[in-house]
Formats: structure tokens, sequence, C-alpha cells
């Protein structure tokens, strides 16, 4: 079994059109994951138990769920009750709640790592418990998530290639389509594999300059 140099850079193209698709699950699912999940932090450290219990449960289902489960719930499980998503719109929605347990966690940890000085200081100057929140504790907290909420994004682009298996052309599913044509998955595989790659090294080296400028802002 051997690569195919030639099928290899013949098919880049066609493979390379999934990489938008890749992108757009990974962006948006992000996007709307780390919004769920700032409320979920919140609900987490909440002093009220109807609004620390449903957040516990909630994290716990998303973070011992298998995605791949979740999305055929969606695509395949929802149009028996009526309700049809369009296998793009499935996958947005799945690995958006999904992920969303994982980063609740990780913005729940940064919250708390904020001395509470910082809160009762704040308080005392005039500032609401919000504002606080928000003009205080969340840009601080932001510095300490960012490195962990970067590994989660990157986890997102190499899982988004599930999306496949609800017929969602992406990367992966573009690789599967050109080697059942020509019977060369190794060739394929290996290709789609380097594609991923090189993307998670661009988003790695966008995170680690991202790093850097905060905490050179923080000195600041």
């Amino acid at each position: 079994m051997t690569v195919d140099p030639w099928l290899a850079i013949k098919s880049f193209p066609y493979v390379v059109q999934g990489v938008g698709n890749t992108l757009l699950i990974s962006v948006v699912s992000m996007g709307l994951g780390l919004i769920l999940s700032l409320f979920l932090a919140l609900m987490r450290n909440s002093d009220h138990a109807y609004l620390r219990w449903p957040a516990r449960f909630y994290i716990s289902f998303m973070r011992g769920t298998p995605i791949i489960v979740f999305l055929f719930i969606l695509y395949m499980g929802l149009p028996v009750v009526g309700i049809d998503l369009d296998a793009i719109t499935a996958a947005l929605i799945g690995f958006s709640l999904n992920s969303a347990g994982y980063m609740a966690e990780i913005n729940r940890a940064a919250i708390n790592a904020i001395p509470k000085e910082q809160w009762e200081g704040a308080i005392a100057l005039g500032l609401k418990k919000w504002q606080t929140l928000f003009y205080v504790i969340l840009p601080q907290a932001i510095r300490i998530a960012i490195p962990s909420l970067g590994n989660v994004f990157l986890d997102l682009v190499k899982s988004s290639s599930l999306a496949a298996t609800i017929s969602v052309s992406e990367l992966f599913q573009k690789a599967q389509v050109v080697a059942g044509r020509t019977l060369d998955s190794f060739t394929m595989y290996i290709l789609v594999a380097i594609i991923y790659w090189v993307v998670c090294v661009v988003i790695s080296g966008l995170q680690n300059y991202l790093e850097k400028r905060m905490t050179i802002d923080a000195k600041y």
C-alpha cells in the first residue's frame, strides 16, 4: 500500500473545497458555544440550586455523550417528531451545544481564579454586580481561559470531520468521495490528514500570537 502523489495533487482542489464548511462549523460552533458556556458557568457558580443543578446536569450530559450520537439525534431523530433540520444546521447546533459543556467548566474555573477581593473592591467603588462581572472579572478571566479555549477550538476543527456522517460536505467527506471513486483510500486519508494538520498549525500560531498579545496588554 503506497501513496499516489499524482492522485493527491489532482484531487487536492476538490478536497480542499471542504475546508470552508469545516471552518464554518468550527467557528460558528465556537462562538455560539462560548456564549452559552458563559451563562452555564455563571449558573454553576450560582447560590441558587434551581440554576446550579440544571447547569450541572447539562454539562455532565454533554461531556458524557459522544458528539456523533448527538448529531444523529438531531439529524435523524428529530424528523420522527416532525422537526427537519438540514445537515449543516444539525451540525452547527450539535457542535455548539456539545462544546458549550466543555467551555463552561473552563470559564467557571477562570472566573473562580480571580480573587474575591476583585469583586469586593469593584462593588465598594459603586459598580453593580453585572458591571463588575463584565468590566472587571471577565477581562481577566479571558486571559486565563485563552489557552484552554484554544484547545477546544482545535478539537472542534478536528471533530468537525464527524459531520461527514450526516452528509455535510466538509473536508473529510470530500476525501471520502474521492476515495470511493478511485478506490485509493490510503492516499486520500493521508492527504486529508495533512490538510487538517496545516489548518491546525495555522490556528495554533494565531492562538500563540493572541496569548502573547494579551499578556503584553495585561502589563500596561
